[in-house]
């Protein structure tokens, strides 16, 4: 077995890390790369996916710390070691509710870089001090400086829905993060790194020299790791990981994959594993839900209500790449935010027409992104929705159905005033999370078209079949399911197969009656 370093939980500071003698996935090569091929970046990723590790590598290099990258790629690649001055600001720690707490955030910043390379007092703006030290520390080291933002839409994320505050901060970075096109001759490579790119009028309206790389398939493996970096890096801990869960190397590999792998941020490109869940499920030798346990921000639902969004669509939603590049912070389309936030990721694309299809990445975030909507749309707490999940998958396995449609009742029940004009889209939407979950644990098919709702839930012995009415009748939707030939599919099938009919009533807002048949 591997000699089992230590793993780097939660650590973000390279030079921590290799002083620590902490396992770390070499990707320095790319970083050179990176360094080499250009001056201006972009880089989105999703929260807990390696970018400030990214950030605090990049700075340990141009600062000159040749030590930290012995045994690596990049300390083999690098013939010349000139340590330059490095800007380094960091946005993630502050919370951003107030006018103040941006300029505050810089302030600090900026009182460190002038004690170290001075101050001018005809510079008063913020961004005229930034522009100031960038041009003293370019002046008294000789060489241009490096300028590396992690998580510069913080504030951004942290005001939608407050559009007077959003605006205030846009204008603040705009002119902020503008000194690295207006002192191009004093910089060597600025880098910005967040979850989302805001567009328009944005921070991002001026940067018009920044390339944008989230999408490049180049650089599609700078966060995240392969599956072959987790077999050559990781071994010993699958192999801890299998004996503590009584199960093969290879049965653990595959529970790995389908847990945390699956991100793709690029067409064609190879799945990635979420560096957070994967070192954590390590850690504590048990598969988890870790990205989720750091939390899901409320506006993300907030979005998908407020556009009173189609939840079916999250299992195979298409769009064009001008609707995932980048978010219009004037209109709340719930797909880029998704999408850039990690939710859903590339699934796949059409060349012709330009459209990917988008999906969930793995069960983690499915089984996770489910269960935290279903306060949002039930009367059920996030607390007890796994216990409620269990008992509808008991009853479906024990052929309870009855007890099954009873429970789905209490789903339904108390649909909240502000959606009772849109009870279809409400009871769609409860029956594809319901359905979402208990599919995890049972093979679950699920579409809907206009007017009904289509389920097929099969197990070990038994196959149902059912079809949904919205102020029809349980008849109705039994003589469906023999017209449309639903069960038919299962005829030759050794196992019980259930045709079931069920009728939701406006009136009532619920399911009013079902009818069951076994075939």
């Amino acid at each position: 077995m591997d000699t089992l370093r230590k793993l780097p939980i939660g650590v973000q500071n390279f030079e921590r890390l290799r002083r620590d003698g902490c396992l770390y996935v070499d990707k320095t090569a790319l970083i050179y790369k990176l360094v080499n091929a250009g001056s201006y970046y972009f880089l989105s990723r999703p929260c807990r996916f390696g970018k400030s590790l990214l950030v605090s590598t990049l700075e340990a290099y141009f600062l000159g710390k040749k030590e930290l990258f012995e045994g690596l790629a990049l300390g083999e690649l690098e013939k010349e070691w000139k340590a330059r001055p490095v800007f380094h600001l960091d946005l993630n720690a502050q919370k951003y509710d107030a006018p103040e707490s941006l300029e505050q955030v810089l302030n600090e910043h900026l009182v460190r870089w002038e004690k170290e390379y001075g101050a001018d007092p005809s510079e008063v703006a913020l961004s005229r001090r930034f522009q100031g030290v960038v041009r003293r520390a370019c002046e008294q080291s000789g060489r241009r400086v490096a300028i590396l933002v992690d998580e510069y839409d913080k504030p951004l994320l942290q005001t939608i829905g407050n559009e007077a505050l959003q605006r205030e901060f846009r204008e603040t970075l705009k002119a902020f993060y503008g000194v690295m096109k207006s002192m191009d001759g004093c910089i060597r490579l600025g880098l910005l790194t967040g979850v989302t790119k805001f567009s328009k009028v944005s921070v991002f309206s001026d940067l018009n020299n920044l390339n944008d790389i989230s999408m490049d398939e180049s650089y599609a493996e700078l966060c995240g790791i392969t599956e072959a970096e987790l077999r050559a890096g990781f071994g010993g801990y699958v192999e801890r990981m299998a004996r503590m869960n009584g199960l093969t190397l290879e049965e653990t590999f595959a529970r790995l994959k389908a847990s945390y792998d699956g991100y793709h941020f690029a067409p064609s490109t190879a799945g990635l594993y979420n560096p957070f869940s994967l070192l954590n499920a390590f850690g504590k030798g048990r598969f988890g839900s870790y990205w989720f346990e750091t939390g899901t921000p409320t506006y993300l639902v907030d979005l998908i209500r407020q556009n009173r969004y189609s939840l079916c669509r999250l299992a195979h939603e298409e769009t064009g790449v001008e609707t995932l590049d980048s978010i219009d912070p004037h209109h709340t389309d719930p797909v880029p935010v998704l999408y850039q936030s990690g939710y859903l990721t590339l699934k796949g694309f059409d060349p012709e027409f330009g459209l990917y299809t988008l999906g969930f990445p793995n069960r983690e975030v499915e089984e996770g992104f489910m269960k935290f909507l279903v306060p949002y749309y039930t009367p059920v707490s996030l607390r007890e929705s796994t216990f409620e999940i269990s008992r509808f998958v008991k009853e479906i396995r024990t052929g309870d159905v009855d007890a099954f449609l009873r429970r789905l009742q209490g789903f339904l029940a108390d649909t909240p005033y502000e959606l009772a004009r849109d009870q279809e889209l409400h009871y769609q939407n409860v029956l594809f999370i319901v359905f979402k979950l208990v599919g995890l644990y049972v093979q679950a098919e699920y579409h809907t078209s206009q007017g009904r709702v289509d389920l097929v839930l099969q197990t070990a012995d038994s196959v149902y079949v059912m079809d949904f009415k919205l102020d029809g009748t349980a008849e109705e939707a039994l003589r469906q399911i023999e017209e449309k030939g639903y069960a038919r599919p299962f005829a030759p099938d050794s196992r019980a197969v259930y045709k079931v009919g069920v009728n939701f009533s406006r009136k009532t807002r619920n399911i009013e009656r079902w009818i069951v048949e076994r075939q």
